[in-house]
């Protein structure tokens, strides 16, 4: 293994305080099973898996219960033993509700597994397949599903993999308990991923204010020459993919293009520990590595979660929240999602849940404009996140299409840096969704 520092740096971003403090040191600890589970048929991006089972029907650990619809789809695992008691609309983190099966369990631990496959005569096609079959999705927060990423068109040639161990985002440090508890299994899925893709380079991107990880990538992967440890300066949001590919290969991603375009294949820290356990251990994905935590929080820690447990119940085996809590988030404070329904559940790709006081938020009263040009300094893709917020405010959707408004990946940069406090990610997001509504009403007439 050889090891990289790049202390180049991409335009603008921030730096936020990180907070990591407070579960860095927390090695994963294992939560009971819920009362019950609710578990959305679309935990990733694409098409919703179909449901295999209906209300009153028994289930066991580790049954698809719902098969993927489509090549971009995923199936669903059930993550616990217990009677199917509804099939239908439920809460969602998102805000938005969904269809999902939800389980009452039956207090049995017992689960079933797949097939353990040999990890040293496995073949890429098999590994392809067993990612597949075993639903696992990207855990970098677009939950892609990982079988997607590890077919490219053969009209692409992929020349590397990374693999994101950035984790920029305030307070989560899912992805370093992950390098420190799991070392071994995250070189180990690294190396399935790229005999999957036939490669012979693979990248540990890692931000040099983690150095207890670094030492521990080294050493997981100091007998393999084809692995690279990239060191990388401590931004938000160095661990955007576009971001993360600049400082490591010196490859642009243009804008509307994608990793593959330029011969790239991301892969998060905890996707390479979801691969291994499928090949190696047979596991389907029915559990999340979650970082819970806040200083409106009892007691912050890194918990393995069933995938479909309620927030509720989450916050609670940590304490619950402090008196002075005044927001739950999921996900990162830069780019999560507040939440207002917490029996919404923990789904695969749920990174984080953040129990926010008045101090950590930002709870200002939002002025006009000051025209000040911050956020357009601080933006990663050179965009003009106030012209394209006041668009979508507007409804002017087709002008906000033609500045880039698709471009934008919502990082929070612009929000985070606003003096009048203007909530310029929620407009941009709300003018996105309205874009591609309009070129989906074309595409139709």
């Amino acid at each position: 293994m050889s090891i990289f520092s790049n202390f180049k740096t991409f335009r603008g971003g921030v730096h936020p305080p990180e907070f990591k403090e407070l579960t860095r040191d927390q090695s994963f600890e294992i939560m009971p099973d819920p009362k019950r589970v609710i578990l959305p048929l679309r935990q990733h991006i694409g098409k919703d898996a179909k449901p295999l089972v209906k209300k009153g029907v028994e289930v066991k650990a580790g049954e698809i219960i719902a098969e993927s619809d489509g090549f971009i789809s995923s199936p669903v695992f059930s993550p616990v033993n217990g009677k199917v008691i509804s099939v239908g609309k439920e809460t969602n983190s998102s805000g938005f509700p969904k269809e999902a099966i939800v389980i009452e369990t039956n207090g049995s631990t017992d689960t079933q597994k797949l097939e353990k496959l040999e990890f040293s005569t496995v073949t890429g096609a098999e590994i392809i397949e067993r990612v597949k079959h075993a639903g696992i999705v990207g855990q970098g927060g677009a939950a892609f599903p990982t079988f997607v990423k590890l077919t490219p068109n053969k009209d692409r040639i992929i020349d590397y993999i990374i693999l994101n161990g950035c984790e920029c985002e305030p307070y989560l440090t899912r992805d370093e308990r992950l390098m420190l508890d799991r070392s071994h299994d995250v070189v180990s899925g690294l190396l399935l991923m790229m005999k999957a893709l036939e490669l012979k380079k693979g990248y540990i991107g890692v931000e040099d204010n983690k150095p207890e990880a670094i030492e521990a990538m080294q050493k997981a992967a100091a007998t393999f020459s084809d692995i690279e440890l990239a060191v990388v300066r401590t931004k938000y949001p160095q661990g955007a993919e576009k971001m993360l590919i600049k400082a490591v290969t010196g490859r642009e991603v243009p804008p509307g293009k994608l990793p593959l375009d330029v011969g790239v294949v991301i892969q998060n820290i905890g996707t390479a520990v979801a691969v291994y356990d499928s090949v190696v251990k047979g596991e389907p994905q029915i559990t999340a590595s979650v970082t819970v935590s806040g200083l409106g929080l009892n007691n912050p820690k890194n918990l393995i979660v069933k995938v479909g447990t309620p927030l509720a119940d989450v916050l609670e085996f940590c304490g619950g929240a402090k008196e002075n809590a005044k927001r739950v988030i999921v996900g990162g404070p830069m780019m999560g999602f507040a939440q207002y329904d917490f029996s919404a559940p923990i789904m695969k790709a749920t990174s984080g849940i953040l129990v926010l006081t008045e101090d950590e938020i930002n709870s200002h009263e939002q002025t006009p404009c000051l025209k000040c040009g911050m956020c357009v300094e601080v933006c990663p893709l050179n965009l003009i996140p106030t012209k394209l917020a006041r668009y979508s405010q507007l409804d002017k959707t087709e002008e906000a299409e033609n500045l880039g408004i698709s471009v934008c990946m919502e990082c929070g940069t612009c929000t985070y840096t606003c003096p009048a406090n203007i909530p310029l990610v929620q407009w941009i997001r709300l003018g996105k969704q309205r874009v591609n509504q309009m070129n989906s009403e074309k595409k139709t007439a």
